[in-house]
């Protein structure tokens, strides 16, 4: 089996050429580059190189020229393919000496056309066969002879009908090797579509994903925005309760400012009290030095009755007056007790206002510490509309 060695670095063309001279019984080897190629030719010698002009490394006119300065190989055929031929191609083509130029896509059996005839070329015997006369033959009788010349008619126009009848089916083999052929190139332009389609449908699907993790995160901020509002009215609640218990506050300091002035007045009071018991008791002195007077008065005399009546009267106004002394200083001690009893009240007002205040520095406090957070929920808020707003415009 001929073996045919096909460079190329279209693999659409590789197996298009492949599938050609495989179907024509040849046996093919593939090379995807040019330094491919000189690697299996420095191993083994093919019956064919086929190979394309152009390639990455090294060109179809480098390979052809590497057979030519070979020994081994310099007699091996070397078609060269090209998408373009044109003279300067041609004019190449013969500078390398390769055996001719053909044009892809291949039409028909074009391929393998030109293969099995650069093979044939390469066997056909290299000198002729030398022969020698033979006597001539004896004579034979006419009627034998016309017999033999209608069998070799006859027989001649048997070939003739099988020779005829093997050119339609050549010609059939030609047509559908061109429609298959012509089927191929659309399979594989097909293919290349559906590759691209592969392509954009994976990028597709991975821009998809990437805008289904997007959207999960984004629903994902969104169930903790309904929780950071959540905490927000709660926040925003305590603030509401921290406001009142200061206004509770701001209500108890005025009532503490109206009892330190109740306070005042009731100490006024007492101060009064005392200084009139002060008096009652210069009062009950002066009582005293009366009665002993007029017990005096008395050992003294008739004549000193009349004073001691108006003493006696004197004394009774002292006494009333003692009495009345005596009235306001119970006043006076109820009214000390009375300013005790507020005194206490006035403590536990100042205690209570006390806690109150520690209690609003830390609704203070807090309150800052909730601005602080409401500060971050609304930034954090503005990036997940940020976010949202990209995601709008890249759906779009």
């Amino acid at each position: 089996m001929p073996k045919i060695l096909i460079a190329d670095d279209s693999i659409a063309v590789r197996k298009v050429a492949e599938r050609l001279l495989t179907e024509a019984g040849l046996g093919v080897t593939l090379a995807a580059n040019g330094d491919e190629a000189l690697a299996y030719l420095a191993k083994e010698q093919p019956d064919v190189v086929v190979s394309d002009v152009i390639m990455p490394d090294k060109s179809g006119y480098e390979v052809c020229a590497f057979i030519r300065g070979n020994a081994t190989l310099a007699t091996t055929p070397v078609l060269l393919i090209s998408g373009i031929v044109n003279d300067e191609v041609t004019k190449q083509a013969e500078s390398c000496r390769a055996d001719g130029v053909l044009k892809k896509p291949f039409q028909g059996t074009s391929l393998k056309d030109r293969v099995l005839e650069l093979i044939a070329k390469r066997q056909e015997p290299v000198s002729a066969a030398v022969t020698k006369p033979t006597s001539a033959p004896a004579a034979a009788p006419v009627e034998k002879m016309m017999q033999m010349s209608d069998q070799l008619q006859q027989r001649l126009h048997q070939e003739m009908g099988k020779l005829k009848e093997i050119e339609g089916q050549l010609q059939e083999e030609r047509v559908r090797s061109e429609e298959l052929a012509k089927r191929l190139s659309e399979s594989t332009e097909q293919l290349a579509r559906a590759k691209e389609s592969e392509v954009q449908l994976a990028t597709e699907r991975k821009r998809a994903d990437d805008l289904q993790e997007t959207l999960a995160k984004v629903e994902q901020r969104a169930s903790r925005i309904l929780d950071l509002e959540s905490a927000l009215k709660a926040e925003q609640d305590a603030v509401d309760a921290f406001k009142q218990e200061a206004a509770n506050w701001q209500k108890a300091s005025g009532r503490i400012a109206e009892l330190e002035s109740a306070l005042h007045a009731e100490r006024s009071a007492a101060e009064q009290l005392v200084q009139q018991l002060a008096d009652l008791e210069q009062v009950e002195v002066r009582a005293r030095d009366l009665e002993a007077r007029l017990e005096s008065a008395e050992q003294q005399g008739v004549e000193l009755h009349r004073k001691t009546q108006d003493l006696e009267v004197e004394l009774l106004a002292e006494r009333r007056k003692g009495e009345e002394t005596i009235r306001q200083l119970q006043e006076s001690e109820r009214v000390a007790m009375r300013v005790q009893e507020i005194e206490g009240l006035l403590t536990a007002e100042r205690d209570h206002n006390g806690m109150l205040a520690r209690r609003v520095v830390e609704s203070e406090q807090a309150a800052e510490n909730a601005t602080k957070r409401l500060e971050e929920m609304a930034r954090k808020l503005s990036e997940i509309a940020g976010l949202a707003s990209q995601l709008g415009n890249g759906r779009g």
